[in-house]
C-alpha cells in the first residue's frame, strides 16, 4: 500500500485511555497494509508543566545556557508519549519502536527553543518499516551540529511530522487534532461555520498566519515547499471507522487547485486578538524614515504586521504599525529610548484593544469588488476600520477588539460561507 505519516496532538495523547485509542487507530491503518510512521506530541499540559517548573527556578530566562536546558527539559514530554504509544502498539500485537529526534537523527540549527530542521536521515526508520514495524518518532525536537537537543517552538510537532513525510516521500501526512477539519471560521464564534473538504496551501498558509490555530504556520510552509499533501481530521471519531472512509474525511490541504476551489471567492474568515497598534506621531517626512523606525524594531527581533504612513502635512507625517500584543510594551520603550530622540518625533502612542479580521480565498484573484463588499458589510454594522492590509488572496482590517465577533459573523454571512 502506501507510506503514511500520522501526527497526534497533545489532547489526543492526553491519557492512557486516549493513547490506547491512538494505538488502535494506527494498528487499523497498519493492518490495512500501510507502512506507518507516527509523530506524537507530549501529553496535554505536560510541556507547560515542565516549563513552569523551569520558570519557578529561574524567572530571568535570558542566557543561551538556560535555553539549552529548556530544550533538554521540554523534549522529555514527547519522549514519554512516544514510548507510551510504542508500548500500547505492542499491546495491540504490532511490532513497534520509538525514537527521539536525535536518534533518527532529525538535524537542526542551534537556535534553542525555536530551531529549524535542516535535514533528516531516514535510513533507520526505513529499515524498521521494511521489517514490518510501526515507527514512532518524537515530534517537536532534533539535534544540532554540536550534539545538543533542540526544540522547534510551539506547535513544532506539526512541523516534525510534515518534515518526516517530506523526507520519506510519504503519500500523505494526516494531522489528527481535537477538531474534524478546517472550518470557514471558528465555530465557537459562528455556529453556522462549515467544514471545508479542500483548501489550497496558499489559503491555509494565510489562515494560519492570520489567526487560525488548526496548523502551525511553519508546518504549512514546509508542506507547500515539498508538496506534501496534508489532511486535518479528528482523533475522536470512532476508532473502528473504515480506513477508506477515514482516509477521505476532514480537510485536505492540497497544492492542486481544482475547479471547485477556484469558484470560491472567499474560503474563510480568520481573526486574532493578539494585536497592538503603535503610532509614531510628527515624524519628519524624509526618505528612509520607515527604516529608521522599523530597523530598530527588527533588531530587537520584534515582528511587525500591518504598516501605514499617513499623508505628509507641513513636512511631518504619522507612522503606524501593529505588533503582537506581547511585544507592545517592549516596542513602546524601544521607540521612546532610541527612535524619538534621533528623529525628533513628537510622541509615541499605542492601542492594545484592537483585533485583526481577515477574509481569505484564492478566488479573490479573479473577482473584483471583494474588498469593497467587506468594507460595506462592516460599515453596515457600524464598525470603523483603523488599518487595512491586502495581498492577492486576502484582505485584513484592524478594528476595535470589542467588535471582532460581530465583524466575523457579519462577514461570514455577507460572503455566504454558511452555504459552503
Amino acid at each position: 500500500m502506501a507510506l503514511i505519516v500520522h501526527k497526534y496532538g497533545g489532547t489526543s495523547m492526553g491519557s492512557a485511555e486516549r493513547i490506547k485509542n491512538v494505538a488502535k487507530r494506527v494498528a487499523k491503518w497498519a493492518r490495512a497494509g500501510h507502512q506507518m510512521v507516527v509523530v506524537p506530541s507530549a501529553m496535554s499540559g505536560e510541556t507547560n508543566r515542565l516549563l513552569g517548573l523551569a520558570k519557578e527556578l529561574s524567572p530571568s530566562r535570558v542566557s543561551t545556557a538556560y535555553h539549552r536546558e529548556l530544550d533538554m527539559l521540554a523534549a522529555t514530554g514527547e519522549q514519554a508519549s512516544s514510548a507510551l504509544l510504542a508500548i500500547a502498539m505492542q499491546a495491540e500485537g504490532l511490532e513497534s519502536v520509538s525514537y527521539a529526534g536525535w536518534q533518527v537523527p532529525v538535524r537542526t540549527d542551534s537556535a534553542f527553543t525555536k530551531a529549524r530542521i535542516e535535514s533528516i536521515d531516514d535510513k533507520r526508520v526505513r529499515a524498521d518499516l521494511d521489517a514490518g514495524k510501526v515507527v514512532i518518532v518524537t515530534g517537536f525536537q532534533g539535534i544540532d551540529p554540536d550534539g545538543n537537543i533542540t526544540t522547534l517552538g510551539r506547535g513544532g510537532s506539526d512541523t516534525s511530522a510534515v518534515a518526516i513525510a517530506a523526507a520519506m516521500k510519504a503519500a500523505e501526512c494526516l494531522i489528527y487534532t481535537d477538531v474534524d477539519g478546517v472550518y470557514t471560521t471558528d465555530p465557537r464564534v459562528v455556529p453556522e461555520a462549515k467544514r471545508l473538504t479542500t483548501l489550497s496551501f496558499e489559503e491555509m498558509l494565510e489562515m494560519a498566519s492570520l489567526g487560525s490555530k488548526v496548523l502551525q504556520i511553519r508546518s504549512v510552509e514546509f508542506a507547500g515547499k515539498y508538496k506534501v499533501p496534508l489532511r486535518v481530521l479528528s482523533s475522536f471519531t470512532p476508532v473502528d471507522i473504515d480506513v477508506n472512509e477515514e482516509a477521505v474525511s476532514g480537510t485536505l490541504i492540497t497544492f492542486e487547485e481544482d475547479e471547485k476551489m477556484e469558484k470560491a471567492v472567499v474560503s474563510g474568515i480568520a481573526f486574532t486578538r493578539d494585536e497592538a497598534k503603535i503610532s509614531v506621531l510628527g515624524v519628519p517626512d524624509t526618505p528612509g524614515i520607515a527604516y529608521q523606525i522599523l530597523g530598530e524594531v527588527a533588531e530587537a527581533n520584534i515582528d511587525v504586521d500591518v504598516i501605514i504612513q499617513n499623508v505628509s502635512k507641513d513636512g511631518k507625517t504619522d507612522f503606524s504599525f501593529t505588533v503582537n500584543r506581547n511585544d507592545y510594551q517592549r516596542t513602546i520603550d524601544l521607540l521612546k529610548e532610541k527612535v524619538l530622540p534621533k528623529l525628533g518625533a513628537q510622541e509615541v502612542v499605542g492601542d492594545t484593544k484592537i483585533a485583526k479580521v481577515s477574509i481569505v480565498g484564492i478566488g479573490m484573484r479573479s473577482h473584483v469588488g471583494v474588498a469593497s463588499k467587506m468594507f460595506k458589510s462592516l460599515s453596515e454594522e457600524g464598525i470603523n476600520i483603523k488599518m487595512i492590509s491586502t495581498s492577492e488572496i486576502k484582505t485584513s482590517v484592524v478594528i476595535d477588539e470589542k467588535y471582532v465577533e460581530l465583524a466575523v459573523r457579519a462577514l461570514h454571512k455577507a460572503f455566504e460561507l454558511d452555504q459552503a
